[in-house]
């Protein structure tokens, strides 16, 4: 059979119909499987590859939902078109190629792996069924698609925001408290106009850098705070004269952290000590938590509308999508309404449909639960890979989230570590490339952080034996 010729292994991780359907869907992106090409019923398909009729069954059956083939009445399965997709998997953050493009040239710069925390893993992404989606808002296109919209963005795609971070967050607001923009760019943009100028900004420290420099830009007074086990400090807050706070409670960017009750508890209550203090949850990547349930969001305990809630789906679909959201207290709706509401919304309303459908369709769901498995198993695979190197680190950020740390137990210094790793070909990211203010690290022991999400279990385990080489595995 033309294309579909494989070895299937009963002692893989992965079910017999998912290695089927991973290697249509593969065949199909490649170009070998060709649009409007027949594919063999389920029966010659179970008998050539002597598996059951339901496993090719069930095989079909997502490549089906995701939009890879077509199923015909009485004429049987048929490649839907998907070639010009086929490139935009290889591109990640900011349009930059991913880590599994490099390959060692012998240039200063240029790595075998990179290990960069910024990347996610778009092979699985679902082409077809955003395509789909996008050719049927498109068919059925009418001139009101193509006028402006509402500055605070699509009523019913914040509709369906508000439902999904209710039931996945905790989160209590009503479309009317959605704002959506691409980006968070955009996003603290309209939040400096709203909270005013020069307001005192608390931050992590280490931080989220790209927040830091938006709001350096605003000529805000940026307070780095010191953070515990627990995350930022609610005292140390309080002593620093800030008026409102950048936190990261469901995953510290880049600690790890998951700030527990008592200590949310502690921020919320430093918040209603006065008039004006806010905090700014940035909810990142909240969908990736690998051990027990997702962690609820610090605005599910708000009760005095203190906390102004963001989300992005650039991690957890695409980054190129730039779409992002934020959720402002019912106190800071009518400053927005007065400084703000002549702002054109930044995601085009076609943009904001298809997403609509993406996640009211459950396409959305499927995706996340597929992401978490191979993140999970990535994040598995790099810790299992690591192995006999826990003598000279301690393993820091495990089970949520798509990069690790790992700090160092010899008293190295990060630039040896840095400089050593990229000797043998391999990117890592250094803990002080995170940290603001005057303090290199509130931390004791050097950090290095690596990420995953991008990088094939080849690419992984080739980097850690380069790493394990380079920093003398066994010391």
């Amino acid at each position: 059979m033309n294309g579909l010729t494989m070895t299937l292994s009963p002692n893989k991780e992965k079910h017999l119909y998912e290695q089927i359907y991973e290697h249509i869907k593969l065949e199909i992106r490649k170009g070998k499987l060709r649009s409007g090409e027949r594919l063999p019923s389920t029966r010659s398909l179970a008998e050539f590859l002597q598996v059951s009729r339901s496993t090719a069954e069930l095989a079909y059956e997502q490549l089906l939902s995701e939009g890879y083939i077509e199923a015909r009445p009485y004429r049987g399965y048929f490649v839907c078109p998907v070639e010009e997709l086929a490139g935009l998997a290889e591109t990640g953050r900011d349009g930059r190629r991913n880590a599994r493009e490099c390959r060692e040239t012998g240039k200063e710069g240029t790595y075998v792996c990179d290990f960069s925390p910024n990347t996610i893993d778009m092979t699985a992404f679902p082409y077809a069924t955003w395509k789909k989606i996008t050719k049927n808002i498109l068919v059925g296109a009418n001139s009101d698609m193509f006028t402006y919209s509402c500055p605070k963005g699509d009523y019913a795609l914040r509709e369906t925001i508000t439902h999904y971070l209710y039931t996945s967050r905790g989160v209590n607001c009503s479309p009317e408290q959605i704002i959506i923009g691409a980006g968070n760019d955009y996003l603290l943009m309209l939040l400096e106009k709203i909270l005013g100028r020069h307001v005192k900004i608390g931050m992590e420290n280490p931080t989220y850098k790209k927040a830091y420099r938006i709001f350096e830009s605003f000529a805000y007074p940026i307070l780095p705070i010191a953070m515990d086990d627990s995350g930022m400090s609610a005292e140390a807050l309080r002593q620093s004269g800030a008026e409102a706070a950048y936190v990261m409670p469901s995953r510290q960017y880049p600690m790890g952290i998951v700030m527990p009750i008592g200590r949310r508890m502690e921020l919320l209550k430093w918040a209603g000590e006065k008039e004006g203090r806010y905090l700014i949850e940035d909810d990142y990547d909240s969908e990736f938590r690998f051990k027990g349930k997702p962690v609820p969001s610090l605005q599910a305990s708000d009760h005095l509308g203190k906390v102004i809630y963001i989300g992005t789906f650039s991690k957890s679909i695409a980054p190129a999508i730039r779409i992002g959201y934020m959720v402002l207290p019912e106190p800071l709706l009518e400053i927005y309404e007065e400084k703000c509401s002549f702002y054109s919304t930044t995601v085009s309303g076609i943009d904001q449909q298809i997403l609509n459908e993406f996640i009211r369709n459950g396409h959305f769901e499927r995706h996340l639960n597929r992401m978490r498995k191979i993140y999970r198993d990535k994040h598995d695979f790099l810790l299992s890979e690591w192995k006999g190197m826990e003598k000279q680190f301690r393993t820091l950020g495990e089970n949520a989230g798509l990069h690790l740390l790992f700090q160092d137990k010899c008293g190295r210094r990060e630039e040896e570590l840095v400089r050593k790793a990229g000797a043998v070909g391999v990117k890592v990211y250094g803990l002080s490339e995170f940290c603001v203010g005057q303090s290199k690290s509130s931390r004791e022991g050097t950090m290095v952080i690596l990420g995953y999400a991008s990088l094939s279990r080849g690419q992984i385990a080739d980097g850690i034996q380069r790493l394990k080489q380079a920093w003398g595995h066994g010391i």
